[in-house]
């Protein structure tokens, strides 16, 4: 029997969103049909994972600001988030996916522009219950990983930036 998993990437190192992706790739393979919503890259970002996304099909948004903890408008960034949250009940909702991301989604409650029981009891009812989901970000809330199928922290050992190396193109974005 399939069981659609909850599946959290969080933690203060690198590659919860690089394994999301991994994620969106592998099951891209298995035609899974699949919806990244991506909840603090900006919309005009043209990432190369949202390059490869559109070369394969793969539905993709961007419904951020950038950087929202630098953000100079906190209500429009608020405003972004929950409008995000709305398009990802649809899609989630629609039961027209296999895998769904939310990307950065855990900050969306960490900075309270959402409620996090209330995201959760809105899962509990309306999820799929074949639907993968996959929700990425630092410090997820407690309930948010008591409630999830599969956690996965991610933590800091070595990073280049510590030697004054850059983020570099196609390995970090």
């Amino acid at each position: 029997m399939k069981k659609g998993l909850l599946i959290v990437n969080t933690g203060d190192g690198k590659g919860k969103s690089t394994a999301a992706f991994g994620m969106v790739f592998r099951a891209w393979g298995r035609n899974f049909r699949i919806c990244v919503i991506q909840f603090i890259k900006a919309e005009t970002g043209q990432w190369g994972e949202i390059k490869a996304a559109k070369k394969l099909g793969i539905e993709w948004h961007t419904t951020g600001d950038g950087f929202t903890w630098t953000s100079k408008d906190m209500d429009e960034t608020i405003a972004k988030a929950r409008h995000g949250w709305e398009l990802a009940k649809e899609k989630i909702a629609s039961n027209q996916y296999d895998l769904i991301v939310l990307d950065e989604f855990t900050y969306t409650m960490v900075y309270n522009w959402l409620d996090t029981n209330e995201v959760l009891d809105w899962l509990r009812l309306n999820k799929p219950s074949n639907l993968h989901l996959v929700i990425t970000g630092r410090s997820a809330p407690e309930a948010l990983i008591q409630a999830a199928d599969l956690v996965t922290e991610m933590t800091p050992i070595k990073h280049p930036y510590e030697q004054g190396i850059v983020a570099q193109a196609g390995v970090e974005f």
